[in-house]
């Protein structure tokens, strides 16, 4: 095996029963030998090579381009392991990773140079691709952020609901006909659902041509074209006063040297008694790099906020906080059902693109559920307010506006979940 690789992986695995195959035929083992026996292979001594000088990206690349096979397990199994180790060893104190940390943060200014141009080609190389692959692991809403489970057992379409209406709820729709503002309105959901529960005024601004499509088609079929419109925009191109402003999933591909002109442009649009409420995946500790292979392959320009760097844009921007929730492992259970989507209709995915398209898909997927699962990702939920006065005092109207979008979205699950959800169990009590 590779020196330099020998070197990383004997300060990584601590625990665990690994084997490892080289390119030489050479088996070795790793960790402790408890839990399930894995076994990956090496095909190439230039994987080998690649993985140990630059493992962030390379060994998602190798598994990707086939230089390596989990021969026992899963990738997401082979993945779980290794972050149950990460935290234990040092591997990534070694001096070669820390130099590949450093360069990275120096030309991070330019990958996320996220001019208009350069963030519309962004957005089409991950959202222009087949809406048939979407399909294979989304619900039929094609919610394509993190859901909210209220209850254990929840199923993925529930979740997604839920989502949207504890969304819906901080926003405090306390009348009809009030004007909203899609920030990143994806396929049209969370944009449908206000303008179809609330009676809001929607308007949704993507920059990915296929989601335009699907939003547009999605309003006239449901009825409500009139009250929800989507087009092609930059929100720094976006012009008018609305009531609310509503953004999900959409903050990670703006970059940081754009905060302060996104919460600015923000605060122009937010009128005077105006509430925001921003949905973004964030992290818990200090800032860092944006993951290798994600940045490469699936988010190019995107990253990763810290609740700092957020707040100290908004503060500059004459913006209020007015209420910080912190999701935590409910984007990691979102992840594991795309998962197991996807796993199950992986061939229909090899149908539309091929093998490589397949195994990038599944690192993508099982590398960002376990760094939800067991790294410091998690998802924050920020309302945002110019005025002090803007909203009532107590959160009770959050919860109060929950219940009765429950009993609206679907009576009779409302009345079967009773028990099991926070708001209305503190209620009871």
């Amino acid at each position: 095996m590779n020196r330099i690789l020998s070197v990383f992986l004997s300060h990584l695995f601590k625990t665990g029963n690994l084997t490892i195959t080289d390119a030489s035929g050479g088996v070795t083992q790793w960790g402790d030998g408890t839990g399930e026996k894995l076994h990956i292979r090496f095909n190439t001594k230039a994987a080998e090579r690649a993985v140990a000088l630059h493992p962030s990206l390379k060994f998602g690349e190798a598994y990707m381009d086939g230089g390596l096979d989990v021969v026992s397990g899963s990738i997401y199994d082979v993945l779980a392991l290794i972050f149950a180790n990460a935290d234990r060893g040092d591997a990534a104190r070694e001096p070669w990773m820390r130099a590949i940390a450093r360069m990275r943060l120096l030309y991070r200014r330019y990958i996320q140079n996220n001019t208009p141009r350069r963030a519309r080609a962004n957005v089409q190389h991950h959202y222009d691709l087949s809406g048939a692959l979407y399909d294979l692991f989304l619900d039929a809403d094609r919610q394509y952020s993190c859901a909210y489970f209220e209850r254990p057992g929840a199923s993925l379409e529930e979740a997604q609901l839920a989502k949207k209406r504890h969304i819906a709820a901080k926003l405090n729709f306390d009348r009809p006909g009030l004007r909203a503002l899609d920030i990143g309105c994806g396929w049209g959901g969370m944009g449908l659902y206000l303008a179809g529960q609330l009676q809001a005024e929607v308007t949704g601004i993507t920059l990915s041509d296929e989601q335009l499509a699907v939003a547009r088609k999605r309003a006239e079929d449901a009825g409500l074209a009139d009250r929800a419109k989507f087009r092609i925009e930059d929100y720094r191109d976006v012009k008018g006063q609305f009531d609310r402003i509503v953004s999900v999933g959409m903050f990670e591909h703006v970059g940081v040297d754009f905060y302060e002109a996104y919460f600015s442009r923000c605060a122009e649009l937010l009128e005077a008694d105006g509430v925001m409420l921003l949905h973004t995946i964030g992290r818990f500790e200090e800032p860092t790099n944006t993951n290798s292979f994600i940045a490469k392959y699936i988010f190019p320009g995107g990253y990763i906020p810290s609740l700092s760097q957020m707040t100290a844009a908004i503060e500059r921007a004459g913006l209020i906080v007015t209420d910080v929730e912190v999701l935590r492992l409910h984007y990691a259970e979102t992840l594991r059902h795309w998962r197991e989507r996807f796993a199950a209709r992986r061939d229909e995915a090899k149908a539309l693109y091929d093998e490589r398209f397949c195994r990038m898909w599944e690192f993508y997927l099982a590398a960002s559920e376990g760094s939800f699962r067991w790294q410091d990702l998690v998802v924050f939920q920020v309302q945002l307010t110019k005025s002090r006065d803007a909203l009532p005092l107590t959160r009770d109207y959050m919860f109060e506006a929950e219940a009765r979008l429950r009993q609206r979205d679907d009576p009779d699950a409302a009345a079967a979940s009773r028990e099991g959800t926070w708001p209305e169990r503190c209620a009871a009590e």
